[in-house]
């Protein structure tokens, strides 16, 4: 297996010796990188074989997405079709590595799509190391609607990933809430929308008569909240996905917002501003009984729960400035984590564990950053006049957040960078969009 994680530049001499040494002993070759991807590893992906005509369509549509999903990520590099010696008629022809090794292809994806007579898609692949001339694992077949075409395309490229990075999983195949805007600056309307992760498939959920703030899919991709001016003033929403039916978590006197889920997603944490106080407060889905989790007279909001439920992190300005703290799931003593120069705002767990991600201002600019969860290690991703709403992606690898231009027609879009710093890219959306939230992998 190639194991590729996340690192240094790949020599070709030194993957070639590697390979021979690696066929030498009688195993596949692994090639191990540790620090941030230099040059991303060349890959083959002939477009896949169409096995009856009704597929036709099908199969280029999804070798398209599949190179566009690997291509995206920043660690590969597709060998243009155009450069192919070998031409791929037959899935189940034996490969040819010498023609794929000619072209200095170290990976190679192999695929058929077929399209049965009740209208259901049949699509198999094979991934191959080109240097051991072996299969990497076992082939894998994915059947669903014609109508699901991208979600398989996705989940083919969640595979390839896995298997060519070492990662526990992939982000392909997952959705991102978000705010879709339009019109002047001063007068922006809002609403809420969703979408594949890459900016296809977009839905809107509610209309442009109320605004909208900081929605976040619960653990199982099926509900959302928000925060929405529905009734006047700021109120935490409960929606489901499929039906937009909606209600408001909690009717309690105050203003409710920046709220989000428990890893179970039975508990939400949200601020609740009262008197002109404002802190955290757990609240049970089910029941609607709240919980006081912070009580001093500093503003205390965008609470974030660790991926084990056992710890929340949140900002506070109760030092004097914004900062970043830690807590218990039940509140009580909060430890403060951010020590940098500037403001820190919005932190966002990683789901590996590992990190927070934040939102700094320092200088008179915004910056996306990460930090290690003591608060040290910390690096800056992205800045701009102004970066903000970090949210992971599934696996932790990837962050998406909004970036908003100045002046009198600025106007947010969203993008996404490498947690290495590397591979900023834009998202295409239909109109402007801001405060992103990525969700699980669907299943």
């Amino acid at each position: 297996m190639i194991k590729f994680a996340k690192t240094l530049a790949l020599v070709w001499l030194a993957a070639l010796a590697l390979a021979g040494l690696a066929q030498a002993q009688n195993k596949p070759l692994r090639i191990e990188i540790t620090q941030g991807i230099i040059e991303p590893m060349p890959i083959a992906i002939p477009q896949f074989v169409a096995e009856n005509p009704a597929a036709q369509e099908f199969a280029t549509k999804l070798t398209q997405v599949i190179v566009a999903d690997l291509v995206g990520s920043g660690l590969f590099r597709e060998i243009p079709q155009a450069a192919h010696i070998a031409k791929i008629s037959n899935f189940n022809a034996p490969v040819q590595f010498s023609e794929w090794k000619a072209i200095n292809a170290q990976a190679l994806i192999t695929g058929a799509v077929s399209v049965t007579s009740d209208n259901r898609m049949v699509v198999k692949f094979r991934l191959f190391d080109v240097f051991a001339q072996a299969p990497l694992g076992k082939g894998l077949q994915f059947v669903a609607s014609t109508n699901s075409w991208r979600r398989m395309s996705h989940k083919v490229a969640d595979a390839v990933y896995v298997r060519l990075t070492g990662e526990p999983s992939g982000y392909f195949d997952s959705r991102v809430v978000y705010i879709a805007e339009s019109g002047p600056k001063n007068a922006r309307k809002k609403r809420l929308a969703v979408m594949d992760y890459d900016g296809a498939n977009v839905r809107y959920l509610t209309d442009s008569n109320d605004i909208v703030l900081a929605p976040r899919f619960s653990p199982n991709a099926r509900e959302i909240i928000y925060t929405s001016y529905e009734t006047g003033e700021p109120r935490v929403f409960l929606m489901n996905v499929d039906t937009l039916s909606r209600r408001v978590l909690d009717s309690a006197p105050g203003m409710t917002f920046a709220p989000r889920f428990s890893p179970d997603g039975r508990q939400v944490v949200m601020s609740l501003t009262n008197r002109g106080n404002t802190d955290i407060y757990r609240v049970d889905v089910a029941r609607g009984t709240r919980t006081r989790l912070t009580d001093t007279p500093a503003i205390e909001t965008a609470p974030s729960y660790s991926p084990d439920g056992s710890q929340i992190v949140f900002e506070s300005d109760r030092g004097g400035g914004q900062q970043i703290y830690l807590m218990s799931a039940n509140g009580g003593t909060a430890k403060r984590i951010s020590f940098g120069k500037g403001s820190y705002g919005t932190p966002v767990w990683s789901p590996r564990g590992d990190m927070i991600a934040f939102t700094k201002i320092y200088k008179g600019r915004f910056h996306i950053g990460v930090m290690r969860v003591d608060g040290s290690q910390e690096k800056l991703l992205a800045g701009s006049f102004l970066d903000e709403g970090p949210t992971w992606s599934p696996n932790g690898r990837v962050i998406m957040f909004f970036r908003e231009t100045p002046g009198e027609n600025g106007a947010p879009s969203l993008y996404t960078v490498d947690v290495t710093g590397q591979n900023l890219r834009k998202i295409k959306t239909p109109t402007f969009a801001s405060d992103p939230a990525w969700s699980r992998l669907l299943e």
